[in-house]
């Protein structure tokens, strides 16, 4: 019996998902999100999947510059439990 394409992708989901692997994402976004996405990815020349995590990573980094280890407002931004 022939697989589905949910089927057939399960797989291929599952081995991309491997710990400090690749993440899916799925989302919808305003049309100016859309548009400024496109625009710096190509004034970078980079994709939209490394222009966004580019500027996921950058934001983070300069969150975490301003932070203390181990206090509370550390531990609430990674929602680090103990």
């Amino acid at each position: 019996m022939a697989k589905t394409s949910a089927q057939r992708q399960a797989p291929y989901r599952s081995r991309r998902n491997d710990g400090e692997g690749n993440r899916r994402l799925s989302t919808w976004i305003s049309v100016r999100a859309y548009f400024a996405l496109r625009r710096l990815a190509r004034h970078h020349g980079i994709s939209q999947r490394e222009m966004i995590e580019r500027l996921a990573i950058a934001t983070d980094d300069r969150i975490l510059k301003t932070l203390d280890l181990d206090t509370s407002e550390w531990n609430q931004y990674l929602d680090v439990t103990r």
